[in-house]
C-alpha cells in the first residue's frame, strides 16, 4: 500500500509538549520541519535535536501569518504538511469574563487556524496535494462550565475543519481534525503513579498524527478522537 510522501512540514503554535513530539516524529521520517510560535526562545533544544527551523509568528495576526509563509517560500520551501496547534484559554464564570480575553481566545484558537489554513491551501491547491491538520480538544465537542471562550474557539476550529474538508478533499488536500480528549502528560503535568496510562502520551499522539498524514487517498479520516483508555466520554 502506498501513501503520499511529503518533504516539508510547518507546526504553528510550537512548544515543548505535543508540538515537540510532532517535530521529532516528522523529522525521523526525513521531513524538514519549521516551527512557528509567538516566542521561539524555548525552542532551541528542539531545533538542535530535530534540525527544525524556528520562526516567530503571532498566528492571530494576518500580516504575521502572511509573512511567515512568504519567508518559508523563499528559504525553506512551501509546507506540504501544516499542523495548527495554537490555542489560548481563559477561564471563569460567564458574567465575569473579560471581553478582551475572550476575543484573544477566539483570535488565537480559531481565527489563527483560518489564517494559517488559508495561506496553506493557496499553496497546496495548484499542486493538488497536501495535508492540513488541526488540534482539537474535549472542548471541541463539549462546552464545559467556566470555559466558554475555549469551547467557542474549539467549536469554531472544528467547524472550519469540516467545511475545509468538504471543499478541499476532492482537490487532493487532506484536512483532518484531531480531538485530544484528555490530559496530555508532560514534565509539568505528571501522570499519577497509581494510574498508569491515564494521561495521553504526546509521542503516542504524534504517532496517530503521522498515521493520518500517511493515510491513502481511498481511506482518509476527517476526524480522529484520542483518549486514554480510562477516560470517560
Amino acid at each position: 500500500m502506498t501513501y503520499t510522501r511529503f518533504n516539508t512540514a510547518l507546526i504553528v503554535g510550537a512548544g515543548s509538549g505535543l508540538s515537540a513530539s510532532l517535530a521529532r516524529v516528522l523529522s525521523k521520517e526525513g521531513i524538514k520541519v519549521a516551527l512557528a510560535a509567538r516566542s521561539t526562545g524555548d525552542l532551541d533544544a528542539l531545533v538542535e535535536a530535530t534540525g527544525a527551523r524556528a520562526l516567530t509568528c503571532d498566528a492571530s495576526k494576518p500580516a504575521d501569518v502572511a509573512r511567515l509563509f512568504d519567508e518559508l517560500d523563499a528559504s525553506f520551501g512551501e509546507p506540504e504538511i501544516v499542523i495548527y496547534n495554537a490555542s489560548y484559554r481563559t477561564r471563569g464564570p460567564l458574567i465575569e469574563l473579560d471581553p478582551a480575553e475572550v476575543e484573544k481566545s477566539l483570535a488565537v484558537t480559531a481565527f489563527g487556524g483560518f489564517l494559517v489554513a488559508q495561506q496553506a491551501a493557496r499553496r497546496m491547491l495548484p499542486k493538488k496535494r497536501g495535508a492540513i491538520l488541526f488540534t482539537g480538544a474535549s472542548a471541541s465537542v463539549k462546552g464545559y462550565a467556566l470555559s466558554a471562550p475555549f469551547a467557542m474557539g474549539k467549536f469554531a476550529l472544528r467547524g472550519l475543519a469540516q467545511s475545509m474538508a468538504r471543499e478541499l478533499s476532492p482537490q487532493g488536500i487532506h484536512v483532518a481534525h484531531i480531538v485530544i480528549d484528555g490530559g496530555i502528560k508532560s514534565a509539568r503535568r505528571e501522570e499519577p503513579a497509581d494510574k498508569p496510562a491515564s494521561m495521553l502520551d504526546p509521542d503516542a499522539i504524534a504517532a496517530s498524527y503521522l498515521h493520518v498524514i500517511h493515510q491513502p487517498h481511498s481511506a482518509w479520516s476527517l476526524e480522529v478522537e484520542l483518549r486514554p483508555w480510562v477516560e470517560r466520554f
